[in-house]
């Protein structure tokens, strides 16, 4: 059976926040702390099989005083984040406290919950404590897709590869050429925009979850709005892989269910590694898939360094 440890109030100043004074003054933080261990931790009374929790505070009180970010919400994905690097670690629940944010009315607290699962715990593989510890899961290659057809697309696109460049749990190996092409539509709705597409390749340490949780939110920073199914967008990040997962989450289903027949990710991603494959019942050599798909001839190549 797992256990759980909590760390309850843990507090730094930090200068996380939209306002230039919040930047310029800092504030206090607060963090709590639930970490969800794997069944077994600690049976044998030797630290090395579970956590050191004051090394997880160390890290959490760095987090809350290091990097200065907008949100609070940002914070909290970084605690999870680095929390789930500890490999007895299935899943964790992070509060964020603001209990000074800049509000004209009186109030006790502003306050951010998330809770985040490693990707081991997501595929049902929770692995057993090990000994000599090592606080870093099993990096698994993922493939994502990038596109935007509204403001300005070219450097929305520049600007995410360079976020994803310092996401924590994320490591970029490999950004494809850019394409442009014409948007996929219902037959119901005007034309639109075209696209320019890329596709970035690397590794990462968070679950599929945790991975999409951190991609919507890099999308929402943009101005991503869910509003109209295949609408138009300043941004869409998808996991097309993520290693050879296959999963048929409703939330995030891998690998994409759609990528197969779609040029527009398969194309760049064959130019970045000609003997990709794509995984699933749908898959094969991804560049012969490119070159089957209806959209192909749609596509025109804009650039080869771009990001």
């Amino acid at each position: 059976m797992s256990h759980r440890i909590t760390l309850t109030g843990l507090r730094a100043e930090g200068h996380h926040g939209v306002l230039a004074s919040e930047r310029e003054s800092g504030q206090i933080f607060i963090a709590d702390v639930v970490l969800d261990l794997v069944p077994g931790a600690a049976a044998t009374d030797e630290l090395s099989s579970t956590v050191n929790y004051a090394e997880v505070a160390e890290a959490v009180v760095g987090i809350l005083a290091g990097e200065p970010v907008d949100l609070i919400e940002t914070v909290a994905e970084r605690v999870a984040t680095a929390v789930l690097q500890w490999p007895v670690v299935q899943a964790t629940e992070v509060v964020v406290h603001k209990p000074r944010a800049p509000i004209a009315v009186e109030f006790t607290d502003v306050s951010v919950a998330i809770r985040r699962e490693r990707a081991s715990q997501e595929l049902g593989r929770a692995e057993r404590p090990r000994s000599g510890y090592s606080p870093a899961p099993e990096p698994v290659p993922i493939v994502l897709s990038l596109g935007a057809n509204l403001g300005d697309a070219r450097a929305t696109l520049r600007d995410v590869v360079r976020e994803l460049r310092h996401e924590l749990g994320v490591h970029l190996s490999g950004v494809s050429p850019l394409a442009r092409t014409k948007a996929v539509l219902s037959e119901d709705q005007e034309a639109q925009p075209d696209y320019l597409n890329a596709v970035v390749t690397g590794t990462t340490t968070l679950g599929p979850r945790t991975l999409l949780a951190c991609l919507q939110q890099i999308e929402h920073a943009h101005g991503r709005r869910r509003a109209e199914h295949w609408g138009a967008r300043t941004l869409d990040i998808d996991v097309v892989a993520m290693g050879d997962i296959e999963q048929g989450d409703p939330t995030l289903t891998l690998p994409h269910p759609r990528a197969h027949a779609r040029a527009f990710v398969l194309a760049p991603w064959a130019r970045l590694d000609p003997e990709a494959v794509l995984p699933g019942p749908h898959g094969g050599p991804v560049a012969e898939l490119a070159a089957s798909a209806p959209d192909h001839a749609d596509l025109e190549w804009l650039a080869e360094e771009w990001a």
